[in-house]
């Protein structure tokens, strides 16, 4: 089983993030332009919550404030859930299962060096599935 270091290395694009004081309509556009679905935010270099399509839909629109008056800061979800780059894509997996996240900062040494979504996670487990299928095929064949 890949670990998250592993994973973040096959990853093309870099983690996209936002300051806590931005109003949520720049957050969501963001968002729309790098087609994702959530987005770390960062207060003086540290990750002080992560901002995700849930957390607009729960506090803004249903509370029917506005996006471009309301802060990310004020809708964030200030308690996030992070792992280190040493744990695998199946202990991820069981993690975001267990707290029903969908996205999952990786932090080493105090500093944020990627974001797992459930989307990379799935993707992962089914390749490797992949594999293990073609291997014990050609093991049955042979």
């Amino acid at each position: 089983m890949k670990t998250v270091r592993q994973l973040l290395q096959g990853k093309t694009s870099g983690v996209h993030t936002i300051g806590p004081d931005v109003p949520v309509i720049d957050a969501l556009s963001l968002m729309a332009e790098r087609e994702i679905g959530a987005l770390p935010v960062m207060a003086g270099g540290k990750l002080a919550g992560i901002l995700s399509e849930r957390d607009y839909a729960r506090k803004v629109i249903l509370q029917g404030k506005s996006s471009r008056d309301t802060t990310v800061r004020e809708i964030m979800t200030a308690r996030v859930v992070c792992v280190g780059p040493e744990r695998t894509v199946e202990e991820c997996m069981a993690l975001m299962t267990d707290k029903r996240i969908r996205h999952l900062p990786v932090i080493e040494h105090g500093e944020l060096i990627g974001l797992l979504s459930i989307g990379d996670l799935v993707k992962e487990m089914i390749s490797e599935q992949q594999f293990m299928i073609a291997q014990l095929e050609s093991y049955i064949h042979s």
